[in-house]
């Protein structure tokens, strides 16, 4: 999957949250996506997602919360050791106390808490705030 699929869905769902929208519709669709939203709704950054047809056409319906203020995929692949992942969050992310990086890696994806506690590193995939 190419990360500029990715990246248009996710600044499609920032503009959609600026906007005031309920609902942002995304296509087109892969697992890549499906996982990086299911990501944001276990941290209650949108509400609910639904995929429908994954393997035709397809098209993701995401409800969201209005918590959303930046949300970014990365273009360029960059590598992380399981020690360096903590640097990387304070050095990307705007503050200490909210938001998220998600790495790609042998456990699938992660955000960085979770991949700190599993202590595996990997690929930066993107974040959101």
């Amino acid at each position: 999957m190419g990360r500029r699929i990715l990246n248009d869905a996710l600044r499609s769902i920032v503009n959609a949250d600026r906007r005031g929208k309920a609902t942002v519709n995304l296509q087109p669709v892969s697992n890549v996506i499906a996982s990086f939203l299911q990501i944001m709704k276990q941290r209650g950054y949108i509400k609910d997602f639904q995929v429908t047809d994954m393997h035709r056409v397809g098209k993701i319906t995401v409800e969201l919360q209005g918590r959303i203020n930046d949300c970014k995929a990365l273009t360029y692949r960059q590598d992380l050791k399981a020690k360096d992942i903590e640097h990387y969050r304070l050095r990307m992310l705007p503050t200490r106390q909210w938001g998220y990086v998600v790495v790609t890696t042998p456990n699938g994806l992660l955000d960085h808490e979770e991949a700190m506690r599993q202590n595996v590193g990997g690929q930066v995939l993107g974040y959101f705030h």
